[in-house]
């Protein structure tokens, strides 16, 4: 009975330790997380997803992107050649590429005024963005024009009522 229960209990503990999930440096990190916690990464590499937004900021042979994960939005340091990678940026009319970048965090950047930034180390395009064409729907536009043309009518007949009291 005792050579059961240790060895069940062995058993137990060596499938504890075999499922568990380790933490690696790889596991991706929300931008909001750095942002509120800066000095827990800070030089550290940390791995970070989001969408490209805005346009590149080319410095000689460097670029400045900026990313957002709907958490956050920070300023990606990189290779002008990685820059160009990049073929969408989101912006009013378009869902920019979803970029998994790996990369030193800074806090403070002494090399950048004290931004808090990543030096991207690597990047990779998850997924490629697109366009997003906003609709309008037809009850919108009819409810517009109902509105507009009611306003149109008080108008007229409000003009017509001064026009009556000057006289």
């Amino acid at each position: 009975m005792f050579n059961k229960t240790i060895t069940l209990f062995l058993i137990t503990m060596g499938l504890l330790f075999c499922l568990t999930e380790g933490v690696f440096a790889s596991d991706i990190i929300e931008l909001n997380q750095l942002v509120e916690n800066p000095e827990v990464s800070d030089g550290q590499t940390v791995t970070v997803t989001g969408e490209a937004i805005g346009e590149v900021m080319v410095r000689g042979d460097h670029a400045w992107v900026n990313i957002n994960d709907g958490s956050n939005a920070m300023g990606i340091w990189m290779r002008t050649e990685d820059a160009q990678s990049i073929g969408v940026f989101g912006d009013y009319k378009h869902i920019g590429d979803q970029l998994q970048i790996t990369g030193i965090f800074n806090r403070a950047c002494v090399e950048h005024g004290g931004d808090m930034d990543i030096h991207c180390a690597s990047i990779s395009v998850v997924k490629t963005g697109y366009s997003n064409e906003e609709s309008v729907s037809s009850l919108k536009i009819i409810g517009g024009t109902i509105l507009a043309f009611l306003a149109l009518i008080i108008g007229i007949i409000y003009l017509k009522v001064i026009k009556k009291s000057d006289a």
